[in-house]
């Protein structure tokens, strides 16, 4: 049975991943869903100090202290532009990647950069300004998605759906404009790629097609959360990598 380790996305926890890990679990697959700093129910540690490769840090510290090898590493959104830190540094634990609709980065550019937010200007400058103690703390993500919904409910029932706002928690704003260390290029090991259509992260596709990574694509019947909207979709994508 395979060693899994889920990456989870912005404002989210390992909770997000309790509906997957059950059932992989239930089929005797080792399952572990970390938490990045200053996230969920580690929220109470964001801080100016939060950089990306904190949680680069976050996940080869577990992957070391747990001695776990020969792992499939599942990234899903923000949790895309950690793995190839995750690799970089301790690459010799991984065999292979799957990507859920996550974020492809670039090295020396920040996740704000990645995702078209902000300029490479604007993410150096706000870096600076967190670095000197100054400038809010968090994203505001938690909140920015509450209100999203309301306009355009997600394509998931109405009770996943309150479950998981209900569950959102902020993230340190540092983490998004802080430059990424490692970037896509840098994973020498087989990478799936899982895109969702017409959503979000689309742009992230095209990325992974020119690095040369097996890019699959399901859609638009369900959306970017389909970790909790359409989980069984996620297992099924996943089962025949591990």
């Amino acid at each position: 049975m395979a060693n899994i380790v889920f990456l989870h996305g912005g404002g989210m926890g390992g909770w997000v991943w309790n509906e997957i890990a059950t059932t992989l679990r239930g089929e005797g697959h080792h399952i572990l869903t970390p938490t990045f700093t200053g996230f969920g129910e580690r929220s109470h540690l964001i801080s100016r100090d939060v950089t990306h490769e904190v949680h680069v840090t976050d996940i080869v510290n577990m992957l070391t202290f747990e001695d776990v090898r020969d792992v499939v590493l599942v990234p899903f959104s923000y949790g895309g532009s950690v793995a190839p830190g995750v690799i970089a540094r301790a690459g010799d634990r991984i065999r292979r990647v799957v990507y859920f609709d996550g974020i492809v980065p670039e090295a020396g550019k920040s996740v704000g950069e990645a995702m078209g937010y902000m300029s490479n200007e604007e993410a150096m400058g706000l870096n600076a300004l967190l670095a000197s103690g100054k400038g809010a703390i968090g994203t505001g993500v938690a909140e920015m998605q509450r209100t999203a919904a309301q306009d355009k409910p997600m394509k998931m029932t109405t009770e996943r759906q309150e479950w998981m706002l209900a569950h959102l928690s902020d993230m340190p704003l540092r983490c998004m404009v802080s430059p990424v260390t490692s970037g896509g290029d840098a994973i020498d090991k087989p990478v799936d790629y899982l895109g969702i259509v017409g959503d979000v992260m689309e742009p992230q596709h095209e990325k992974a097609r020119k690095l040369g990574w097996n890019v699959e694509t399901m859609g638009p019947e369900i959306d970017h959360a389909f970790i909790v909207g359409a989980p069984e979709r996620a297992v099924e994508f996943l089962r025949p990598r591990l």
